[in-house]
């Protein structure tokens, strides 16, 4: 039972920080299609326009936008329109999504807060401080591995509970063999080349440089091997120069954001994450998922996905020499490529499915909204004063 009258099912809003693209965008999408339309009343909002506001819009579902590079300004909007909406949880992603989402839930009564920790990004001490202060007016927050969950307690993010929820990988997009890509034509690579691919934003907390320093080794052992480096960034120029600078600018192509990522990720001959700080890294799922042998830092949420030898190799961070030491001994044995292939795609399907990332956040959600009265069970009796007081807004 529900205890208002005006809808009969819990509205929960799903709040994007930035509508643009990356690991939490994809999380969020996934999320977003999966939750359970009989329990809940389900709203999208994202504080920015972008490719991922587009992309669920083409997916029938529709996404509210509140656009407003003022933070007070869009605190207020917010708060308004949470009001308006009835909203019974709200559920922030990211940074922004967490600054304004918990200031405008606390002013508008919502009776359930949450956030989910997309990123290891180390961030200025002046967004520490507000992360922290803003932290026990949340019911839960939610973080995708264990060393992430370390990482904001350090920080001093203390008074709300937390919830180690993984990220999922869709496994419905990989039970069929994979499109046709067309990135060997388009840039002439040949078939029988083998190809590396690092899937990432094209940030130096991403730590391309690394792999692109280790090409010269990997080509003087392996030199019919290309890179493809995929991804969008500020690095982009940089990375280019480095290319060029070590002589491997003829092996490593920049594709830019694509389209058709689950197809490229299928052709890769070896998947490289050579992160300085990751979360959890969605990129190396997704080629687990696709069955392709994924090397990876040893940094954040990643030794929690990989066990090195089994399901993946694992690598010291900012170590070219040893990025390329792992990379040839794959590109060299194609019976540990597969094996390590298969061992990934079960460790993928064993314990990092979208759908049990759904079942397990739903649980979070019915136990947070039972706890503020906004849900009654059987045999629960009268529902609770329903949520926080209404405020004014709560100063930054």
């Amino acid at each position: 039972m529900h205890r208002s009258r005006s809808h009969p099912r819990p509205r929960l809003l799903q709040l994007l920080a930035t509508g643009g693209t990356g690991g939490a965008q994809e999380s969020y999408t996934g999320l977003l299609l999966r939750l359970d339309r009989s329990r809940y009343e389900v709203r999208a909002l994202s504080l920015s326009a972008g490719s991922a506001v587009s992309r669920v819009r083409s997916l029938g579902l529709p996404v509210d936008v509140i656009d407003d590079a003022d933070d007070e300004l869009a605190v207020r909007e917010l708060a308004a329109w949470l009001r308006r909406e009835e909203i019974d949880l709200v559920h922030a992603h990211m940074y922004r999504a967490e600054v304004i989402g918990v200031r405008a839930a606390v002013a508008a009564g919502v009776p359930v807060i949450m956030a989910t920790v997309h990123s290891s990004r180390v961030r200025s001490e002046s967004d520490i401080a507000l992360l922290a202060s803003l932290t026990p007016s949340m019911d839960r927050l939610i973080v995708p591995s264990e060393s992430i969950q370390r990482k904001v307690v350090a920080e001093g993010r203390v008074g709300a509970r937390f919830a180690v929820i993984p990220n999922g990988v869709d496994l419905s997009r990989f039970a069929s063999p994979a499109p046709a890509c067309a990135l060997r034509r388009e840039f002439g690579i040949p078939a029988s080349a083998s190809l590396l691919g690092v899937v990432a934003r094209l940030e130096p907390e991403k730590g391309h440089r690394y792999l692109i320093e280790a090409m010269p080794t990997i080509l003087a052992g392996a030199p019919d091997t290309w890179l493809a480096v995929v991804g969008e960034g500020s690095s982009l120029g940089p990375l280019r120069e480095l290319a060029s600078a070590l002589g491997v600018a003829h092996r490593a192509i920049f594709t830019g954001r694509r389209e058709d990522v689950s197809a490229l990720t299928a052709d890769l001959t070896v998947a490289v994450l050579p992160s300085l700080r990751e979360a959890q890294g969605i990129s190396i799922l997704e080629a687990m998922a696709r069955r392709v042998p994924v090397v990876a830092s040893s940094v954040g949420g990643i030794p929690e996905v990989i066990t090195s030898g089994v399901d993946g190799v694992l690598v010291p961070p900012a170590d070219p020499a040893a990025l390329a030491a792992a990379v040839l001994e794959l590109l060299g044995d194609e019976a540990l490529r597969r094996r390590i292939g298969e061992a990934g795609y079960a460790t993928v399907r064993d314990r990092f499915s979208i759908d049990a990332m759904v079942r397990r956040i739903q649980a979070v959600y019915d136990e947070e909204l039972t706890r503020a009265g906004v849900v009654v069970g059987d045999g629960a009796g009268s529902p609770a004063p329903g949520g926080r007081a209404a405020l004014e807004v709560p100063p930054a």
